[in-house]
């Protein structure tokens, strides 16, 4: 459809033979088309993550956008296991008492106070009186 379609990086008229589509709705041409953030090109061997109407590369849209470690504040690779308390994620090897610094493993017992993890051992009293060692809840 050249000399139809309106590019979305800059509004002109598309009248270029080859034109890129990004998503079913946006059409840029070829030049147009950059990352918002480094100015990188992005065609068919680089891929393109939108966000309000603005293209990304993936490096700058992961860290721009991406869910960070809440210890180290590091973003996440695909490959990394993560360990979860509420709405915060952590690396592994984050996932630490704040006071002792231990590693908390699964199955291991913590507290959350503010963005601080603390183990059973420092997060003082439970409910159900003061730091009482009987078994653990599953």
């Amino acid at each position: 459809r050249p000399g139809l379609a309106l590019c979305a990086g800059c509004g002109g008229r598309i009248q270029d033979p080859f034109l890129l589509r990004v998503s079913p709705d946006l059409e840029w041409h070829v030049a147009c088309l950059k990352c918002a953030e480094c100015g990188q090109p992005l065609d068919e061997t680089c891929t393109c993550f939108l966000r309000d109407g603005k293209a990304y590369c993936k490096r700058d849209y992961s860290r721009l956008f991406g869910i960070k470690c809440a210890q180290c504040r590091a973003a996440f690779s695909s490959s990394d296991l993560v360990m979860r308390a509420r709405d915060h994620v952590y690396h592994l090897e984050c996932f630490r008492c704040a006071a002792c610094g231990r590693q908390l493993l699964p199955g291991d017992q913590f507290c959350l106070r503010e963005r601080d993890l603390l183990c059973r051992a420092d997060h003082g009293p439970t409910p159900d009186g003061p730091n009482t060692h009987g078994p653990r809840s599953p």
